[in-house]
């Protein structure tokens, strides 16, 4: 066996390198652009990892602390740069422990290319040790996987990988490479892939179509825009501002579309959804022309589909087939990249203002903001509220951190207070919903954006699913910023207890451990407040340190986030307590 390259000419243009195969994965990395990866190391992907060693010139790997830390960390360099995210594992528990990841992944459209370590060809279906058919386990999960079993496929198999990773809806791939494979010597020549026969990822558009869209849009009294992370994965962030500006159309976004546009934009009426705004939320359903752009009318936004805007006519922009007429039926479908259709779509449009219908959502967000909003950006009551730590985190930052959030009660607190004045700055799990989240995506977030403010805001729940990757925040120094809001509970599971289950907290109450201490042991700045004059001192001085730094905020117990949607309510019965 070679371990040494060596080259060898096939002609006067081409030149092939003749390397094992665990060499060829490094190289094929390199020749996407791929500098940086995570992962977590074992025995089947041993020689891969020994040719990351001897190419740490030229790509850093960062270990983290658990494989499902590597994926989450991968998702949230691929969401802030909008590249795809690297991740290394080995098999059997090393490749189960990605699936999470995977499938977090593929609902909210994030490009991964996941390599996985496999047992040697001649073993597989033995259940040898450490093997697990994971090609078979992420089927349901990935965009496309693929097992190599001999050196030769690795080329065309990555270049396939990263073209489907990263074309039209975006999605994690799965490479599986046996380690016969990784060992096996053979002539390496690398060519990207431009295209696969039968694999259209960005359908061509009837630009028809967007004349019907258009010619409903201009002669709409009540038109309304709920748009979502498609704006962002299509870059089309200036090409939307200049469709809602010119046509005065009230625009909400779900979770993932928030900063596409900044969120003091003038037409951004809020968030629509379970926990949403009021406003967006009643006038979806006397709206006469909804117009969904990026979005996959999930049930946290229509929630009782016989209730969803039925009275009106819908345009939906998106560039999947596959969600046209899935949820909600559609008057106008315009397939293709959003970038290009609403550029088409811009010239056909009047210019309008719709200040009667505007008036309605400030009249509505009026009343949200006695009842809800001020209460928890100005609380009367003792105990500290997570609006309120959201507010000082704004003024600190001037809404140009990136925000990223873990699920429950505190991920809706975030996604409603937040300020975002640019792209790509709220990374949460959407339609997943993993628990565990935030700290391993922050930790991805700040190496892929490093130039930039990465704030994490964790649950005490979720936090203790992942506070191991803390070590790599002390191995690789990521200055990220942790705000854990630690109310004692399970605060979502919680606030369904108390409003739908009598106060039965079942499994909810929740003893945590000195997480200062915590922090302190993994060398890591720490501060606990539980008063609100302290409030503001920790986290100027959070935001003003340029090292990782951690601040836990004690909460009132039952601090419940408003508006509300209950389960299998219409978007119009949204209850603001």
């Amino acid at each position: 066996m070679e371990t040494k390259s060596t080259l060898t000419k096939t002609s006067d243009t081409q030149k092939t390198v003749r390397i094992i195969g665990a060499e060829a994965v490094v190289k094929c990395l390199l020749a996407e652009g791929q500098t940086l990866g995570y992962g977590y190391p074992g025995g089947a992907i041993m020689p891969v990892y020994d040719e990351l060693y001897k190419y740490q010139d030229q790509f850093t790997h960062i270990l983290t602390r658990h494989e499902q830390g590597a994926i989450h960390a991968a998702q949230g360099h691929a969401r802030v740069t909008g590249d795809v995210g690297i991740v290394f594992a080995t098999s059997g528990p090393g490749a189960t422990n990605l699936v999470t990841g995977i499938a977090d992944a593929q609902i909210d459209s994030t490009p991964l290319v996941c390599i996985t370590g496999q047992v040697a060809s001649h073993l597989l279906g033995t259940d040898a040790f450490q093997e697990t058919d994971i090609v078979g386990i992420s089927t349901p999960v990935t965009k496309w996987n693929y097992q190599i079993t001999k050196a030769s496929e690795i080329p065309g198999v990555f270049a396939k990988a990263f073209y489907i990773a990263k074309s039209g809806r975006p999605g994690p791939v799965l490479i599986d490479i046996t380690k016969d494979a990784q060992l096996e010597t053979f002539d390496f020549v690398y060519k990207k892939c431009t295209s696969i026969r039968s694999y259209r990822p960005i359908p061509h558009y009837d630009y028809n179509k967007i004349k019907e869209a258009a010619t409903l849009i201009n002669t709409a009294k009540k038109p309304f825009i709920v748009f979502g992370q498609g704006v962002i994965l299509g870059a089309a962030e200036q090409e939307f501002k200049a469709v809602i500006e010119k046509a005065g159309i009230p625009s909400a976004s779900t979770a993932l579309g928030l900063s596409a546009i900044n969120s003091d934009h003038p037409l951004h009426v809020g968030m629509v959804g379970m926990h949403g705004h009021y406003a967006p939320n009643k006038l979806t359903n006397e709206c006469d022309v909804l117009i969904a752009i990026g979005m996959r009318f999930d049930d946290r936004v229509t929630g009782d589909l016989a209730r969803y805007a039925t009275q009106a006519k819908v345009i939906h922009f998106d560039i999947d087939p596959a969600e046209i007429d899935k949820n909600v039926p559609t008057t106008v479908a315009v397939l293709g990249d959003v970038k290009e259709t609403l550029a088409e779509l811009l010239p056909l449009l009047d210019t309008k203002t719709h200040d009667t219908w505007f008036d309605q959502f400030k009249k509505l967000r009026a009343i949200e903001n006695k009842e809800v909003i001020i209460p928890q950006l100005y609380p009367s009551k003792e105990g500290l509220t997570m609006g309120e730590v959201l507010k000082g985190i704004n003024i600190e930052s001037k809404g140009d951190a990136i925000i990223v959030s873990d699920v429950g009660q505190h991920q809706m607190f975030a996604c409603r207070y937040a300020d975002f004045k640019k792209t790509r700055s709220n990374i949460t799990s959407g339609g997943l919903g993993t628990m565990g989240f935030a700290l391993p995506a922050a930790i991805g977030a700040k190496l892929g954006a490093p130039d930039r403010e990465v704030v994490a805001i964790i649950g005490d729940g979720g936090y203790q699913m992942t506070c191991n990757e803390l070590g790599t925040i002390l191995q690789t120094k990521a200055a990220v910023k942790i705000v854990v809001l630690n109310n004692g509970y399970l605060g979502m599971v919680r606030q369904w207890q108390e409003l739908f289950f009598d106060k039965r907290y079942a499994s909810t109450e929740m003893i945590s451990p000195d997480f200062v201490k915590l922090a302190d042991a993994y060398d890591i700045e720490a501060v606990r407040v539980s008063k609100r004059e302290d409030l503001p001192g920790a986290i100027k001085k959070m935001m003003a340190s340029d090292q990782a730094f951690f601040l836990e905020v004690i909460i009132e117990k039952e601090d419940n986030i408003f508006p509300m949607i209950p389960t299998g309510s219409s978007v119009s019965e949204v209850r603001l307590k």
